[in-house]
């Protein structure tokens, strides 16, 4: 196997262009592929020296992480303060040696329709930054996924960055799974409430092909949070519930080894339900 080593994003791009390589970022995805030898590769582009893809930066109204931005630095400050339900989703993902290794850009490119990041960015409206070395395009997160485990990401291109909008209102990510962390989402839930846009995202993983959002939940929650006149009103238990099972429905689960479809779909509604409560609590200053 030939590893190349860049240490500027210029050369990365530069040797993508010459074809038939495969990007190495935190290596949690593809190493587990190639042990297994479901992927072969001869030559290899490692971004681990490629500081331009590493970091956070701050911007008046979003925070933009670099494409091979580790799960350890999401699940800190400032992330954790600003795009909160991102910390969490962060903070459970596998062991800590795996969230020192593995990135955010690699968990967008492999597409898994468990990928723990995946639903808070539908649900948040994240855009991405992909580069190649003659060209640059932003797509949003929700067109990036187009089937399980596949994208748009040409073979010459590379997750520069995650534009993730910071909002001003409640967030959360939650899920199940056997245990809270070092294991595959069966179902991913994602909530965010914007006071200011009045606006509800959701974003789900696990039950479906794709991330998903429900727009049609999304549309009775904003029914529900706020008046015709925008102003923010408190729903009732029967509106929670209609939301969350318009949530269910709007799902695309299937049976397999780790869960049934049944059992996924009404995760979905107790996990939106919950969710909902803990955002309403939380303009009351309180706690569900």
């Amino acid at each position: 196997m030939h590893v190349v080593c860049p240490h500027t994003l210029d050369e990365a791009l530069a040797t993508l262009a010459q074809g038939r390589h495969r990007v190495l970022a935190g290596g949690t995805d593809l190493m587990v592929s190639v042990n297994h030898g479901s992927v072969l590769t001869d030559n290899v582009v490692a971004l681990d020296r490629v500081t331009e893809l590493r970091g956070v930066s701050l911007h008046p109204d979003y925070v933009r992480l670099g494409g091979a931005a580790t799960w350890t630095l999401l699940a800190g400050d400032p992330v954790r303060t600003l795009v909160p339900a991102l910390a969490q989703a962060a903070r459970t993902v596998g062991s800590p040696q795996i969230r020192n290794a593995g990135t955010i850009g690699g968990n967008i490119a492999t597409a898994s329709p468990a990928g723990d990041s995946l639903g808070v960015l539908v649900a948040l409206e994240a855009t991405i930054d992909l580069a190649a070395h003659d060209r640059q395009r932003t797509v949003a997160l929700q067109d990036f996924c187009v089937g399980p485990k596949t994208t748009i990401l040409e073979p010459d291109e590379l997750i520069v960055a995650v534009n993730v909008p910071i909002i001003s209102g409640w967030q959360g990510y939650t899920k199940v799974g056997v245990r809270n962390a070092m294991v595959i989402a069966t179902v991913g839930v994602a909530l965010v409430v914007d006071e200011t846009q009045r606006r509800v995202g959701i974003g789900l993983t696990s039950v479906g092909p794709t991330p998903l959002r429900c727009p049609e939940a999304e549309n009775l929650a904003q029914t529900a949070l706020w008046s015709p006149q925008g102003e923010a009103i408190t729903p009732n238990s029967d509106e929670i519930a209609a939301v969350a099972a318009r949530a269910a429905a709007e799902s695309r689960p299937i049976d397999d080894h780790r869960s049934s479809a049944e059992y996924r779909r009404h995760s979905v509604g107790v996990l939106v339900a919950r969710q909902l409560r803990r955002a309403i609590a939380s303009r009351h200053g309180g706690h569900e």
